[in-house]
């Protein structure tokens, strides 16, 4: 595609989901990351936000994942060669470490013998209690992956800025929720 030929677009729900998840995902991120640097009443609402976005984020990929399913979805060729292949992987990984995230976010906080927070309503394991080991364990593969998840959709962004000021061929604009 040409430099300006791009006029296609994403339909405006693929592009509000799109959005969403990645806002959801950064406030995530900045959440937990940061919580331990305020005292107790700040750090004990910064964690229920994070549990509460969390559910939200669940909620959001899941009808991420069947409007994207539906037939007679809008969809664009991929670049070919090897970076229309990475680019196809990376979206492929997103979207399976996002699966893996949601619940491990869950299983973190009930293997740490906590009921999970959606804005204060308390929903409790369905599993019992766990062994301390065990809760450090999850949660250890909740931070990685949520790493991973933040090192990759930083890697997609590039990508999309590459795309719209280096080569200018309108894939960015796809996304954008005005062109």
């Amino acid at each position: 595609m040409s430099a300006g030929t791009a006029t296609a677009r994403y339909d405006g729900l693929t592009i509000s989901l799109h959005w969403a998840t990645a806002a959801l995902v950064v406030l995530q991120f900045a959440l937990a990351e940061f919580w331990d640097f305020f005292p107790r009443p700040t750090k004990h609402l910064m964690v229920v936000s994070h549990m509460s976005f969390g559910l939200i984020l669940t909620a959001i990929f899941a009808l991420r994942l069947f409007w994207r399913t539906r037939p007679g979805r809008v969809s664009f060729p991929a670049e070919p060669g090897l970076m229309g292949r990475a680019a196809k992987g990376v979206h492929h990984l997103l979207y399976t470490l996002l699966a893996l995230e949601i619940p491990l976010g869950f299983f973190t906080r009930w293997t740490d013998n906590h009921p999970l927070s959606f804005f204060g309503l308390l929903i409790p394991s369905p599993f019992g209690d766990f062994s301390k080991p065990v809760g450090e364990w999850v949660d250890q593969i909740h931070d990685i992956t949520a790493w991973s998840i933040v090192v990759l959709a930083g890697l997609h962004a590039l990508a999309a800025l590459y795309h719209h000021y280096s080569l200018k061929d309108g894939v960015l604009r796809r996304m954008l929720p005005t062109a």
